[in-house]
């Protein structure tokens, strides 16, 4: 998904000039890559982190 947002940030500005500025699509991509980053966090925290510092009850 975040590639093809990208890709069409690409080609946005072929598009020539518009009555409205094009800040909203730079606006919406830059969200989505805020959100993948804080969901890259906790996948880390996860996957690599919490096994490793996993407290075993017997």
């Amino acid at each position: 998904m975040g590639i093809l947002m990208l890709c069409y940030l690409a080609i946005l500005p072929n598009y020539g000039p518009t009555k409205i500025p094009p800040h909203r699509p730079y606006r919406v991509v830059a969200l989505y890559w805020h959100f993948v980053d804080i969901v890259w966090i906790f996948v880390v925290a996860l996957l690599y982190l919490v096994p490793h510092y996993q407290v075993y009850v017997y």
